[in-house]
């Protein structure tokens, strides 16, 4: 195909920050703010795909499911996950469609729910570490630990809290018919919420109790559609060294050696740049040329190499 292909990730907290309450009304107009941003990429050459983060949505879902749990059967995780990928899917086809009329863009805009594949002897299953859900007191969670058989650890003095594997993501199986939507000139909603997590089981595709990094997975997806460019949105314009110290350094272009070498030093932290940036390393790693990572706010100027910063081979 002639244009380039584009891949963009931003999470769940952009449609749904912490200091809203998280109604439909306010993360529509949250999911409008961030298609107007990221229609940029569209209007900078490239084929669009979206792959967003779900962690507040899938929250409340969870907490929708504990509180009916004694009039409707309990959904497992994975469902949870598919129902966010279709609300937010909903929500984001909406307001893309709108920009793409706004501007005068000719173009189709549909959500894949999407089925990632993970590894049953991923290190992640024998020692889950990702909360979800909501806080429990000591009795209940004790008690689900045992009917349900749920990991439960004590959450900073909050409450209690399941917590689940993050296995890395190995396949994505609907990659062939997203990247043939892509290549038509369609925009794609993708991985949602890092994918609905599966295994295959005696030749069958089954649900997994466990959430994927939605870093990780779009970084896969980049990969196996052969994506140009890998756009990460996070809270801060450019990826800084040092970052919060008087020494902080902003970074614009850095090679994936110096990537790793930063990383090695500790500078970018697990629970917050750390996985964006060894995603953005395994994308280079694989094949692809360059990933930018910046906030929704400068990514016009960004796409503009006037900010943001490139990762670069």
């Amino acid at each position: 195909m002639d244009n380039k292909i584009a891949v963009v990730a931003f999470g769940g907290n952009a449609l749904h920050p912490e200091h809203q309450i998280g109604t439909i009304e306010e993360q529509e107009i949250n999911a409008s703010e961030a298609s107007a941003a990221i229609i940029e990429i569209v209007r900078n050459g490239y084929e669009l795909v979206v792959v967003h983060g779900n962690g507040p949505q899938v929250g409340n879902v969870l907490i929708q499911v504990e509180r009916a749990a004694d009039e409707v059967p309990p959904l497992p995780l994975y469902t949870c996950v598919a129902c966010t990928q279709g609300s937010i899917g909903f929500m984001l086809t909406n307001s893309l469609r709108k920009e793409c009329n706004k501007l005068g863009l000719n173009k189709e805009i549909a959500t894949v729910m999407t089925t990632v594949v993970v590894n049953g002897n991923d290190p992640a299953f024998e020692k889950p570490t990702k909360p979800i859900g909501p806080f429990f007191n000591e009795e209940y969670a004790q008690r689900m630990a045992i009917e349900r058989n749920w990991q439960i650890v004590e959450d900073s003095g909050r409450g209690y809290r399941r917590v689940v594997p993050s296995p890395i993501p190995s396949d994505i199986l609907e990659k062939k018919v997203i990247q043939q939507m892509v290549e038509n000139h369609n925009i794609v909603i993708a991985c949602g919420g890092g994918g609905i997590p599966v295994m295959f089981k005696d030749d069958e595709i089954k649900g997994v109790e466990a959430v994927i990094d939605k870093d990780y997975a779009s970084s896969l997806l980049a990969q196996e559609i052969g994506a140009d460019l890998y756009v990460i949105l996070t809270g801060v314009p450019q990826v800084a060294i040092n970052f919060g110290k008087p020494n902080m350094q902003y970074l614009d272009t850095i090679t994936v050696n110096e990537a790793k070498k930063y990383m090695a030093e500790g500078q970018f932290p697990p629970g917050s740049m750390g996985p964006k940036i060894a995603a953005a390393i395994k994308f280079i790693e694989a094949g692809g040329k360059e990933v930018l990572v910046t906030s929704a706010s400068e990514l016009g100027k960004a796409l503009q190499r006037q900010g943001g910063t490139y990762i670069v081979r």
